[in-house]
């Protein structure tokens, strides 16, 4: 019975969870913010091109 007391009040496991949580959303956070910014930067060459294009 003591061990499973002292199981119950140990939290260093759910400490690395918290923690494995947090990186998994930053690491969804930064996916997305690198898509949508690729996304934003291939839109402004295809800007630049289409309007050097016609001059060449």
């Amino acid at each position: 019975m003591k061990k499973f007391t002292k199981f119950l009040r140990e939290n260093k496991g759910v400490t690395a969870l918290e923690y494995g949580l947090i990186a998994g959303l930053i690491a969804v956070v930064i996916g997305t913010t690198v898509q949508t910014l690729g996304t934003d930067l291939n839109t402004v060459f295809q800007n630049v091109v289409n309007k050097i294009a016609p001059a060449g």
